[in-house]
């Protein structure tokens, strides 16, 4: 058996010749700004993240993007016409993967759910003799299938075959431990995407490219406009606050199917004046609304996590967050930020209500977000992912030594 002596020096032998090869599969990267910057802090190890679908604009050829490799396409295969993660079904990737990691040779592989790559890097673990990390962004109902056996006896078999999990939340871990049957210690709670507010302040917008003239306290959302994300409930709120008299401005970033159903509702209920329909805006001019508004607003019916509310927070902004995201649970409701239930549009008013009636206290719970979201950063991620790497590779070394 190896003595605690001779394991610490393994892993100060690792830590100062920087050997760690990590193998990130990521099958869909939809925003590459969550990931560049840790890539960056990972600068001293040698890491590969490998995706079947790069973040809109990709360029293989920007050495901005020299770590990550496109492995052939991906396809959702789903009965829904809505083709995302929260649709069912299945991703068709390409088995290509193996040969891109039997030849990097990584020591760790850090796969991204129950996918076909990790089924992949699982099969092929004993050929390439990698430790497997499992990453679970967090729990939903449509991405759970809580109610189909078969695919949770198919996660189970995964399960049992993965040293590590991490997750970013407390509600990834529940699934884990209550459906799949991990073992709780194998299983570590730490938001690993997370914002970058430079990046999202990297293009930005002019002053004049930003309604400043709106009524205060300007309230804002970020994302599709869709039935998922509780927009429509929003609204609802927002009349109950104009029927009241109430003075404020809800501006609203992004597009999707039901924009035209839900600017026809502001129309019929009198809401054309205090609501601004911004449109899509380019990532890297976000922080400039950000910076403008007074709260964020995130009403999600589902969401695994929700990195928006966390890049709000990194902005100094209370955050007015949904019971069924993952990321409310940074929330601590009357200090950084209010925890609602968007079913409920009378008591998301009450909310609303509260900041217009005391201003100051916006402030005061602004501060306190940023104080929180601050303890996680791209930094400190790249430190979580190398230390859980390491920490994977020193418990195997120790178990074999037995």
């Amino acid at each position: 058996m190896l003595d605690s002596k001779t394991t610490s020096n393994k892993r100060s032998d690792r830590d100062t010749s920087n050997s760690l090869r990590i193998a990130l599969l990521f099958p869909t990267v939809e925003l590459g700004t969550y990931w560049q910057p840790v890539l960056h802090k990972l600068a001293s190890h040698q890491v590969r993240l490998y995706t079947g679908r790069p973040w809109a604009g990709f360029d293989p050829d920007d050495p901005e993007n020299a770590t990550v490799e496109v492995v052939g396409t991906i396809v959702r295969v789903t009965s829904s016409e809505d083709k995302t993660d929260y649709s069912g079904g299945y991703m068709r990737l390409s088995p290509a993967i193996v040969g891109r990691l039997l030849q990097f040779k990584p020591q760790v592989v850090i796969a991204c759910g129950f996918s076909i790559w990790t089924m992949l890097a699982i099969l092929a673990k004993p050929i390439g003799r990698w430790r497997i990390v499992l990453a679970w962004d967090g729990s939903s109902p449509n991405v759970d299938f809580r109610d189909s056996p078969p695919r949770l006896l198919v996660r189970s078999l995964i399960a049992r075959f993965v040293d590590r999990f991490i997750t970013n939340s407390e509600a990834g871990k529940a699934y884990f431990c209550e459906y799949l049957g991990v073992d709780s210690q194998k299983i570590t709670v730490r938001p690993y995407l997370v914002p970058d507010p430079q990046t999202l302040l990297g293009m930005s917008a002019s002053p004049a490219a930003i309604p400043l003239d709106l009524p205060s306290p300007i309230f804002l959302y970020v994302g599709r406009i869709e039935e998922r994300k509780g927009l429509q409930l929003l609204l609802q709120a927002c009349q109950i606050l104009r029927q009241a008299g109430e003075q404020f401005s809800l501006e609203i970033v992004g597009r999707g199917p039901q924009q035209a159903e839900l600017q026809a509702y502001c129309h019929t209920h009198a809401l054309d004046d205090c609501i601004q329909w911004l449109g899509w805006i380019d990532y890297r001019q976000l922080g400039g609304y950000f910076q403008q508004a007074d709260v964020f607003v995130f009403p999600s019916l589902e969401d695994i996590w929700g990195m928006v509310t966390l890049e709000a927070m990194a902005f100094g902004k209370p955050v007015m967050c949904s019971q069924w995201a993952g990321s409310s649970e940074l929330i601590v409701h009357g200090e950084n930020g209010w925890i609602c239930d968007p079913y409920d549009p009378a008591a998301m008013a009450a909310i609303m209500r509260s900041a217009i009636s005391a201003p100051e206290s916006i402030a005061t719970m602004g501060r306190a977000a940023q104080a929180t979201i601050s303890q996680h950063t791209p930094a400190m991620v790249a430190q979580f992912l190398a230390d859980v790497s390491l920490q994977t590779l020193d418990r195997q070394s120790t178990t074999s030594s037995i």
